[in-house]
């Protein structure tokens, strides 16, 4: 039985102006709505997690403290520090926040469904494209400007290290989330949220001359593209244990240091509308989208109608509690140390990854090997390499040190040093002086 739909090849973008117009009225609320729950959903559950209370006064449950703080950072007095590039300070928030909302635009909430009271039928995604991930990746990466330019125009030493720190940390980790997609694209064949979403509805592996259903699910196949893509995300929001360019023991508030009011509050939306779109982006193209989860998928209406957006939303919802463990659990990384992770860790698994997958998927697709042996064979490759960075290093030799009355040879190690300094034989003050 086919659908009728509003037009003949039922695809986005094909939509009336009221249908579009609508959805973008969805998604902002969507987002605003979502980020006053995250925020008083976090507070409640690291509460929870430092046996605390948590906020419970404004509403039920407390659940009206997020709206509450919100009308007093925007009735709060707007200070503008002397000093400071105004049009750029003015500007850095609305930088930041704008790209928020954008990357929404091509995330699949659901099907194909009808409108309530009408006789429309629309896809529940405002529009898709060709490149879809890579219009959320570029759109996404517009937001580093907001926060160095932010930090820059403050006029403050504070702000400038947090907005520095924030550049080099979110450019360092879009490289190794870039790369945790490519075995995705290849698996796809596309760069498309609605088809990835598609190219998971199910998987059938020939093993020993039977078919086994699997979960379609990128998480499972792409297990170590999965990983990285999750730790890359929580570098890339600046959240916990990876929100070092707002690292109130070191720099105060980092970029936010001379920010009051309802620019603060843009910066603050920024971030939670951010985490939201990095847990969409993962939900769509690691755990299936808006496809039901097994056992649900049994029933033949789960992907179907409404209640796709249901899955969806618990998914996300998944992804966001994640989140705020991690902020309850884990302490902060020294940047050095994160900068090391990022660089010497996860971009170089990342590469080794997109070559044993590129392989094994040559090899299946020229000869007759079982791509399902080499799959087992790469991942048992992977684990090894993996296990193999956390082995201990041989300690190394300490330099012998030089008799006396032999010559020091600055370059005996490769690198000039400097000659050691020779030891001084005096008594402590104390001692001397008590044998006055």
């Amino acid at each position: 039985m086919t659908i009728p739909l509003a037009v003949p090849d039922a695809g986005v973008g094909h939509d009336p102006w009221w249908v579009i117009l609508i959805k973008v009225l969805f998604i902002f609320v969507f987002l605003v709505v979502l980020t006053l729950f995250n925020i008083w959903w976090e507070r409640r559950v690291v509460a929870r997690m430092q046996h605390r209370i948590g906020p419970n006064v404004h509403g039920p449950q407390g659940l009206l403290q997020s709206l509450a703080d919100g009308v007093k950072l925007m009735l709060k007095e707007d200070l503008m520090p002397k000093g400071v590039d105004r049009l750029v300070f003015v500007l850095a928030p609305a930088i930041v926040a704008v790209p928020a909302f954008l990357t929404f635009a091509v995330i699949p909430f659901g099907p194909t469904v009808k409108i309530p009271f009408t006789d429309t039928y629309t896809r529940l995604q405002l529009t898709d494209l060709p490149v879809s991930v890579l219009y959320v990746m570029a759109i996404a990466s517009i937001g580093i400007y907001g926060i160095v330019l932010g930090g820059w125009s403050s006029n403050s030493t504070y702000s400038l290290l947090g907005g520095l720190r924030s550049s080099a940390q979110m450019i360092s980790y879009e490289v190794a989330m870039g790369l945790a997609l490519v075995t995705v694209f290849l698996f796809a064949g596309s760069l498309s949220t609605s088809e990835i979403v598609a190219a998971q509805s199910h998987q059938t592996v020939h093993w020993f001359g039977a078919d086994i259903p699997l979960p379609g699910w990128y998480a499972f196949l792409l297990f170590p593209s999965f990983v990285i893509y999750v730790i890359s995300m929580v570098g890339e929001t600046n959240r916990a244990p990876f929100d070092l360019p707002e690292a109130e023991g070191e720099l105060v508030a980092g970029f936010l240091t001379e920010y009051s009011s309802i620019k603060y509050a843009m910066f603050f939306l920024a971030e939670y509308i951010n985490m939201a779109t990095v847990s969409a982006l993962a939900t769509t193209l690691f755990l299936g989208g808006w496809r039901a989860p097994w056992p649900i998928s049994i029933w033949d209406g789960a992907n179907s109608g409404f209640w796709p957006v249901l899955w969806f939303m618990g998914k996300l919802m998944g992804f966001i509690f994640f989140y705020i463990w991690l902020r309850g659990t884990l302490p902060r990384l020294r940047y050095d140390q994160f900068m090391k992770f990022g660089w010497k860790i996860l971009i170089p698994v990342s590469l080794a990854w997109i070559l044993l997958v590129a392989t094994v998927r040559a090899v299946g697709r020229e000869t007759n090997f079982s791509r399902t042996t080499l799959l087992v064979a790469a991942a048992i490759v992977l684990v090894i390499a993996v296990i193999s960075m956390f082995v201990p290093q041989k300690p190394k030799e300490e330099p012998a040190e030089v008799a006396d009355g032999e010559e020091f040879d600055a370059f005996a190690g490769g690198f000039p040093v400097p000659p050691p300094i020779p030891s001084q034989q005096t008594e402590p003050k104390s001692k001397a002086g008590s044998r006055g």
